[in-house]
């Protein structure tokens, strides 16, 4: 049997070209509804699920990597949803130009790289400067909603979020399972169940902004 050919579908893809100014989600999405993103979206596992289970939500993804950045657009396009919208490119940037104020109900995060040689942690993306504009787009009483199975990262992760709250920005709050986890997952992606299968233990972190 031949390799499935991955095909675009202009409804899902958003063309980073084509974005000027501050995003209208209103348009992006053809309606206005509630907005959760998520950051890293990989093969669009999480995005399919939860879209499938939460409708009258829209659905926002970014993802770097070409590879999965085509197949996630593939998946979403076959399967017809149309609360989804998926855009490649650099995720700090793009938030920080394009994302309006209080314009985030929830922000999702899960299994970001960690970068784990120390002369790449300033890559991370989970940190001080990242989290203040997280705080700038979340709409007030939004949630952040974060999973990681790198202990180190999940470290820095917390002493961020923990400056954040000392500030009084946020709270602490329980972690958010998605509709797609199943029995003995915390999140559902295909990256949790190939760190399932190695024994990796999943760190979980969820904050509300005051």
């Amino acid at each position: 049997m031949g390799q499935k050919r991955i095909q675009d579908y202009p409804a899902v893809a958003v063309a980073s070209e084509d974005v000027e100014g501050m995003v209208d989600f209103s348009v992006f999405f053809g309606r206005s509804a509630p907005v959760e993103m998520e950051i890293g979206s990989g093969k669009g596992t999480f995005l399919v699920s939860q879209a499938a289970a939460f409708p009258e939500i829209n659905f926002f993804g970014i993802e770097w990597a070409n590879k999965y950045y085509r197949y996630a657009v593939d998946r979403i396009g076959r399967k017809g949803t149309g609360n989804i919208r998926l855009i490649r490119t650099d995720a700090a940037s793009f938030i920080q130009r394009h994302i309006p104020d209080a314009s985030i109900r929830v922000f999702h995060l899960y299994f970001p790289d960690p970068w784990p040689k120390k002369r790449h942690h300033k890559r991370r993306f989970f940190c001080h400067e990242n989290l203040d504009q997280i705080f700038r787009i979340l709409e007030p009483g939004g949630i952040i909603n974060i999973a990681t199975d790198h202990a180190d990262y999940f470290e820095q992760m917390t002493a961020v979020a923990r400056h954040a709250i000392g500030q009084g920005r946020f709270d602490e709050v329980p972690f958010i399972r998605p509709a797609g986890a199943q029995e003995g997952e915390v999140v559902g992606t295909n990256y949790e169940r190939k760190y399932l299968r190695e024994g990796r233990k999943t760190h979980t972190l969820a904050l509300r902004k005051r």
